[in-house]
């Protein structure tokens, strides 16, 4: 059985991914790092965090960032052999 969350912690604007038999889920973490985090399941119920796509300032850069800003609904696809992550960095201008 498949119980809520499917994954543990704060992990929000999730959006999976189907490649084969494996499953991938990205989520933000908001104004905090690393942004994105990936996890990877072949059961929809264990799942193992493989990446942190956005893991240097030069792909993401949040510093100064106020409040409720960072990186919002991530979206993965895979295409091409190769996956796919489109991020929205929100960012307010005081």
């Amino acid at each position: 059985m498949i119980g809520n969350p499917i994954l543990r912690g704060f992990n929000a604007d999730p959006s999976i991914c189907r490649v084969g038999s494996d499953y991938y889920i990205a989520t933000s973490t908001f104004e905090w790092y690393p942004g994105v985090q990936i996890h990877h399941s072949t059961d929809l119920v264990n799942w193992t965090l493989v990446a942190r796509p956005l893991n240097r300032p030069d792909l993401l850069d949040m510093r100064g960032n106020p409040d409720s800003c960072g990186v919002w609904a991530p979206c993965l696809s895979y295409a091409d052999e190769r996956f796919w992550p489109v991020y929205t960095e929100v960012v307010r201008f005081i």
